[in-house]
C-alpha cells in the first residue's frame, strides 16, 4: 500500500471547518477527506463530491429481483412442476405479484448495503488509518494530501489562519488492511501516540 504524507487540522465547530473547507479548495490544495462527529448539511458540495450514484445501483438491484423472481416463478409452476390449485391457469400473474415484489425490495435492499460497504471500504475485518482519535466524539478533522509541489510548513501555517485548533503532519497508508488495530497498524513518522486535547 501506498505510504502518503498529509498535514491534518481539526476543528471544535462545523461553522470553522465549514469556512475552512472552501478556502482550502479555493487555495488549491488537495483535501482528501473530512472527518466529523455527526453529518454535516451541504458539506459534501463545499468538498466538491459528485452525487451518489447508490440509487442507480438499486433501481438495478430491483430490475434483477423483479425478473429473476418472475423467471424462477414461470419455469416452476409452467415447466418444471405445473399444478392445477383451485382451477388457476398455470401464468398465475396475480398470485405471484406479492413475492415478487417482496423480493425485488430484498434484492435492492442486500444490493444497496453491499454495494455502500464495499464502495466506502466498510467490513468489520477492514481497517483504516484514523488520523484524529476524536474525529467521531467532538472534534472536526480535515486531512489535506501533500503533493510535490506543497510545501509542509506553509500549509501548516495556513491551516491554524483559518481556524485549526491543532495541526500536524502524518504519513499514512492510504488504503486499507485486514487485521487488528492493536496488532497490524504502525506507527509512522510523525504520527504520536497520543493526541492532545
Amino acid at each position: 500500500m501506498a505510504v502518503k504524507k498529509f498535514v491534518v487540522g481539526c476543528f471544535d465547530e462545523e461553522g470553522p471547518l465549514f469556512d475552512a473547507v472552501k478556502k482550502v479548495r479555493k487555495s488549491g490544495y488537495k483535501l482528501h477527506d473530512v472527518y466529523t462527529p455527526f453529518p454535516i448539511h451541504g458539506l459534501d458540495k463545499a468538498m466538491g463530491l459528485r452525487d451518489t450514484s447508490i440509487h442507480t445501483a438499486g433501481f438495478l438491484y430491483a430490475i434483477f429481483g423483479t425478473t429473476s423472481m418472475l423467471s424462477f416463478m414461470t419455469w416452476v409452476f409452467t415447466k418444471d412442476f405445473p399444478l392445477n390449485v383451485g382451477g388457476k391457469p398455470h401464468f398465475a400473474l396475480p398470485a405471484w405479484i406479492p413475492i415478487t415484489f417482496e423480493f425485488t425490495v430484498l434484492c435492492a435492499c442486500v444490493g444497496m448495503v453491499i454495494t455502500f460497504c464495499y464502495l466506502c471500504q466498510l467490513a468489520p475485518f477492514v481497517k483504516k488509518h484514523h488520523f484524529h482519535l476524536r474525529a467521531t466524539d467532538d472534534r472536526f478533522v480535515m486531512v489535506i494530501e501533500c503533493t510535490p509541489k506543497t510545501n509542509e510548513s506553509e500549509l501548516s501555517s495556513f491551516m491554524t489562519s483559518i481556524g485549526a485548533t491543532e495541526v500536524n503532519v502524518q504519513n499514512a497508508e492510504t488504503g486499507w488492511w485486514l487485521g487488528r488495530y492493536d496488532k497490524e497498524q504502525k506507527l509512522f513518522e510523525g504520527q504520536s501516540e497520543t493526541v492532545s486535547a
